[in-house]
């Protein structure tokens, strides 16, 4: 049976990972993707086995790309920020298929995060819970492993604020960031909405928020003076600016938030992040008791993602760009959020879940349903 079979594909994409997962859950969640993104950097550097992972999850396919900010997208589907906080696997993940990799959170200065353990799985309800705390190596070191890759995935930088930075001060640290990454990174991503650093979503206040974001867009309109920008045509001077907003927040504090974005020309939002809520687990009390606080992100939060995203995009007759994120593990939840009016989707604990084959699983179904 050759290497590049279709049959050994599709044991290796659909059969294998079952079997892996069972083992890796015996492990420490941090441990095991730690561990697991070493074994894909190493591979990535070896030519012939980088081939045969690009052969077996790599798509191409022209009714996939998506073009959106003047970027031309492969394909609709990307891996949420948290995944490579210092973006050290850019090059190596662009191999399993990804339309973009969004990096970070990235803080200006390094942190370790908030004390271990602080991520846990929650198998019964296909969910992670995360209080990893904006665990990085700081800015200035993202922009360096960015400045070294090779290969040319579209990269979203997600910047954030450092724990013992006061909420007043907050706009600093995003410049810091802003700058640091401007070089390196085809659009932003503003996170305020990560429910593990204490006192930062009051930054999605309608005051605070506002101060934010035009302090970024006047500094992303002085870098991008004089630049021959991808994105004139789509009158963005500089980068495209996001930001990233709770799954949690109310109706007047979305219709706030949507105010704010027209207002001040904000060029997109990612909906959503992980939930504080604890509602509709079927995971037993005392494990999550156990546990403790943080993020739940996966199956649980795709209802109430998919709800904000169509909530936002019939406010806004679709003018504003989203990217959707939360609990999507199969084509058709993709699909639902591309219906409910989102542009692009990202994954992240579909893509523990799932393993490697799940960008190009979802693509395939896309194209069968003619999703896009």
């Amino acid at each position: 049976m050759s290497l590049f079979s279709t049959a050994s594909r599709d044991y290796l994409c659909k059969r294998m990972y079952p079997l892996l997962r069972k083992f890796f859950f015996y492990f420490d969640p941090e441990k095991v993707h730690n561990w697991v993104m070493q074994r894909l950097l190493f591979a990535y550097k070896v030519p012939f086995l980088r081939k045969w992972i690009m052969k077996l999850y790599g798509i191409q396919d022209p009714f996939l790309k998506r073009k959106l900010w003047g970027l031309e997208f492969p394909n609709p589907i990307g891996l949420a920020g948290g995944f490579d906080k210092n973006a050290e696997y850019t090059d190596a993940l662009s191999c399993l298929g990804f339309g973009f990799v969004e990096i970070g959170t990235v803080t200006p200065r390094p942190q370790p995060g908030n004390p271990k353990p602080r991520l846990f799985r929650l198998p019964l309800d296909k969910a992670l819970l995360n209080r990893m705390g904006f665990n990085n190596e700081g800015a200035a070191f993202a922009a360096v492993n960015l400045s070294k890759r090779k290969e040319r995935i579209i990269i979203g930088g997600n910047i954030g604020k450092n724990k013992d930075t006061p909420n007043e001060d907050a706009v600093s640290d995003y410049e810091k960031c802003f700058i640091e990454l401007y070089p390196y990174v085809d659009f932003f991503i503003v996170n305020v909405s990560s429910p593990n650093t204490p006192g930062l979503r009051e930054l999605q206040d309608k005051e605070p928020l506002t101060r934010l974001l035009r302090r970024l867009l006047e500094l992303n309109t002085e870098m991008g003076q004089g630049e021959e920008s991808i994105h004139a045509e789509h009158e963005i001077t500089g980068k495209p600016v996001l930001l990233k907003i709770a799954p949690d927040l109310t109706t007047e504090q979305l219709d706030d938030i949507i105010d704010i974005i027209q207002t001040v020309g904000l060029h997109g939002i990612v909906a959503t992040n992980t939930t504080i809520s604890r509602y509709g687990l079927i995971s037993p009390g005392d494990m999550l008791t156990k546990y403790g606080a943080g993020g739940v992100s996966g199956a649980p939060v795709r209802k109430r993602s998919t709800e904000v995203v169509a909530y936002i995009h019939e406010k806004t007759e679709g003018k504003i760009p989203i990217i959707a994120c939360g609990g999507v593990f199969t084509a058709a939840d993709a699909l639902e959020k591309i219906k409910a009016g989102a542009s692009l989707v990202q994954i992240y604990t579909g893509f523990i879940y799932e393993g490697p084959g799940i960008v190009k699983n979802i693509c395939s179904g896309l194209k069968q349903h003619h999703g896009l």
